[in-house]
């Protein structure tokens, strides 16, 4: 039985926003900490991401890309685009995927109060000042516990929803063909929505509804900023890089209310990551993607344990998500889509490709020592 039969979905086409994609196989934003230390792409990223775009992938997401130089960036040597210095640096990235014939979304991020080997002079902020519990990620240069944020101000809040629409537009500009806000894994717009990191009094904390606004406003800013053929996604997500087991209090009636709210938002695609996996949640029959994709009507690229294509045709064939994203099965072979259509089995992973730290280097040394690429 061929590939195509075996997985008929996972190789059809399908279009977003009006862009068309030869299959349903995206590559995830994984954090790579290889830029230069002011946030400038390089010739290594080029090369990691031009090998994507030969692969077999039908669309690439970027790593979390900072919006500004004072409170967004999360890791040292991670890229930004927080001027037109910084955006001038993708061009070659968009270019050599470009010529592959293969689409490039950026994805748009803000730390809050979770950032990694963090001694910023500017320090962090964040909903409230609540330190972040557990210890930063080693293989990201975090060490010990996160520090302290500063609650940030409403008038801050305007302009960091400013500085997201401002490095869509850059985004666009530089030739992306998209852009995904990252609103998930306990960063700032996660933050808000996340009991235990908001205890606000405004208009922004206690009900859902409150906690659940900036990520609308979000949404909103960023969609009205660009082109309205320009896909704009929103990554959403119940744990975080430093709590691997929250998950949203009033179960299916937080997720109907959170999906159904996106949904009127005209435009949008939803990126739903699942640590965990794609399995059902909160007693229904379905997983979190699938909620997403019942409540908001919107397209919907679903995550978590998706390198199994067996499991990825099931997600796509179940119509519980539109596309699915592989994080860790990209990593470990940049041809993931490529070998499966042709019968072969891809490079596994193995946690050496990010360890002691999560860089391209590392992860080319260890494929090229195990000769696997």
């Amino acid at each position: 039985m061929s590939a195509m039969d075996r997985y008929p979905t996972l190789f059809s086409p399908a279009e977003l926003r009006g862009l068309q994609l030869s299959n349903r196989a995206v590559v995830a934003p994984m954090t790579r900490t290889s830029a230069t230390s002011d946030g400038v792409v390089t010739d290594e990223m080029v090369d990691y991401y031009r090998d994507y775009s030969v692969g077999g992938w039908s669309l690439i997401i970027t790593e979390a890309t900072y919006i500004d130089k004072l409170y967004s960036q999360g890791y040292g040597n991670q890229p930004g685009i927080a001027d037109d210095g910084q955006a001038e640096s993708w061009r070659g990235v968009v270019e050599a995927v470009h010529h592959s014939g293969v689409p490039i979304f950026a994805q748009l991020f803000h730390a809050g109060a979770v950032n990694q080997g963090n001694n910023w002079v500017s320090g962090s902020i964040a909903p409230s000042a609540i330190r972040p519990i557990n210890e930063q990620i080693t293989r990201y240069n975090g060490n010990g516990r996160f520090q302290v944020p500063r609650e940030i101000t409403l008038q801050e809040i305007d302009q960091s929803l400013e500085n997201f629409a401002a490095a869509a537009c850059r985004a666009v500009a530089m030739g992306f063909d998209g852009v995904e806000i990252h609103g998930a894994n306990g960063y700032l717009p996660d933050q808000f929505l996340t009991t235990y990191t908001n205890k606000r009094e405004d208009t922004y904390g206690g009900s859902l509804e409150n906690r659940f606004r900036y990520h609308m406003q979000l949404a909103a800013a960023v969609r009205d900023a660009v082109p309205d053929n320009v896909p704009v996604g929103i990554r959403l997500s119940q744990t975080k890089v430093n709590d691997l087991e929250y998950s949203w209090p009033n179960g299916a009636e937080d997720a109907e209310y959170i999906f159904s709210r996106l949904g009127e938002i005209e435009g949008l695609y939803i990126h739903i990551a699942s640590h965990l996996g794609c399995a059902p949640v909160f007693g229904t029959d379905q997983s979190l993607a699938g909620l997403a994709r019942k409540f908001s009507g919107h397209p919907v690229i679903a995550n978590g344990k998706l390198n199994d294509p067996v499991e990825a045709e099931r997600i796509l064939s179940s119509a519980e998500a539109d596309f699915v994203s592989v994080a860790k099965g990209a990593l470990a072979d940049p041809a993931w889509p490529e070998k499966i259509r042709s019968g072969l089995p891809p490079n596994p992973f193995d946690p050496g490709m990010i360890t002691p730290l999560a860089t391209i280097a590392n992860t080319r040394r260890w494929r090229q020592a195990n000769n696997s690429g």
